[in-house]
């Protein structure tokens, strides 16, 4: 039996229950995104290179047993067999170092807010790169939106008495970082994979140089110290396998929306967890961010509607166009038909 939409019941629950697992998976992996600022001033006394250089080996190790257990290698003989795509990641793998390693930098040096702020800008960032780069055109919202973006940057400035630089890379590096991977076009896991493996031999060679010179934290802080910096890569891997399973799951508007979850966690760890100061300048800078960001997002949510309604009716035409072009049945000829008569 089917329901009025001709799907069939079960099948409809299904898809309702996929949508609800695809949610749940987007705000773990943008919660726990947003609460990693707890994460690493656990690290310490491990300075921020080291406790990069572990992120990278630990991940590569991670993601390795996670594809062990999916059984998908098929991705990597491909890759290796082009390589420009092989250049791009590891362009890719590059631009992630600068921002892993500024982010753990500002979040043990108490600039959690700045930080935050770097992930509030980045769609803002992406957008200007999609325009220089790539050649897009602009709506009037998304004109406007960065146009408000770069007045908050210069507030901002004015009140750090500095171009706000950690916000800037983070954002920047960040916004290089998915265009790049635009081009590679590996899903979050192999492409994990692809720029772990190019990280890996670096990262390795820092830390067993930084053990020969008896700076290594590893196993020098005991055995709680060490498991802390391997969990690194668990930390790094997980919410990227959650936003994978969300990612097919949801709508990229539910995404979008999603996305400004790991900044707010940030932006309010930094004020109420970590106090830093946030003197009227800072909030008004914010301010104007967040109202480029609500610009943003209500043209994009506008923009959807309106071609989910172009969408919707061009199927209804050509739905009533195959209508009119089928022929009418027809009937026997009237002389043709003969009368029923008993035996």
């Amino acid at each position: 039996m089917q329901d009025r939409a001709g799907a069939e019941p079960g099948l409809r629950g299904q898809g309702k229950n996929e949508g609800r697992i695809g949610l749940l998976n987007g705000f773990a992996a943008y919660g726990m995104w947003g609460l990693v600022p707890l994460f690493w001033p656990l690290l310490k006394p491990a300075g921020s290179v080291e406790i990069l250089a572990h992120r990278m080996v630990w991940s590569l190790a991670f993601v390795g047993v996670a594809l062990l257990f999916v059984r998908r290698w098929g991705w990597a003989k491909e890759l290796l067999r082009r390589p420009k795509r092989l250049g791009l990641v590891a362009v890719a793998a590059a631009v992630i170092t600068v921002n892993w390693g500024v982010y753990i930098w500002s979040v043990n040096s108490g600039h959690v807010v700045e930080a935050s702020l770097g992930y509030f800008i980045n769609p803002l960032v992406s957008i200007a790169l999609g325009v220089l780069l790539l050649k897009e055109r602009l709506r009037p919202a998304q004109w406007a939106a960065v146009g408000t973006g770069f007045a908050a940057v210069l507030v901002l400035a004015v009140g750090y008495g500095q171009p706000p630089w950690i916000s800037l890379v983070l954002a920047f590096s960040f916004g290089t970082y998915g265009l790049v991977k635009k081009k590679v076009n590996l899903s979050g896991l192999e492409s994990l994979a692809a720029e772990t493996a190019v990280q890996f031999l670096p990262a390795l060679a820092y830390l067993l140089w930084l053990g020969a010179q008896g700076r290594s934290t590893f196993g020098a802080e005991g055995a709680g110290h060490g498991v802390l910096l391997a969990s690194a890569g668990l930390i790094t891997a997980v919410p990227l396998v959650c936003f994978g399973a969300a990612a097919i799951r949801v709508p990229l508007s539910t995404l979008g929306l999603l996305q400004y979850l790991a900044p707010v966690f940030q932006f309010l760890l930094g004020i109420w967890y970590f106090h830093e100061a946030m003197p009227p300048e800072r909030w008004a800078g914010f301010a104007l961010v967040w109202l480029a960001l609500i610009l943003l997002t209500w043209d994009a949510l506008r923009t959807a509607r309106v071609n989910r309604a172009r969408l919707a009716r061009a199927e209804a035409e050509a739905d009533a166009a195959t209508e009119a072009a089928r022929p009418a049945p027809t009937s026997a000829p009237a002389d043709e038909v003969r009368p029923i008569t008993g035996a």
